[in-house]
């Protein structure tokens, strides 16, 4: 997942994809403890994918943050 797919995503899409990738990952975790992982990559691919999207929805919260705080300082 591209930097750019990500910020293309409304806040609801970006909740569910988060959710969905922490699952995954998950599976993978399980995966790698009980049976052989075909893909060893797939969980350092998982695990960046999940990072950038949480840094994506905080940046957004922080954007939220500095437009309100800059109205009500006006």
């Amino acid at each position: 997942m591209k930097s750019k797919d990500v910020k293309s995503l409304k806040a609801e899409d970006l909740s569910e994809k988060i959710t969905d990738l922490r699952q995954k990952l998950y599976g993978l975790r399980v995966q790698g403890v009980t049976q052989k992982i075909e893909d060893n990559s797939q969980i350092g691919k998982t695990r960046r994918d999940v990072a950038r999207l949480l840094t994506e929805r905080r940046a957004r919260e922080i954007a939220a943050t500095s437009k309100s705080s800059t109205k009500a300082g006006a």
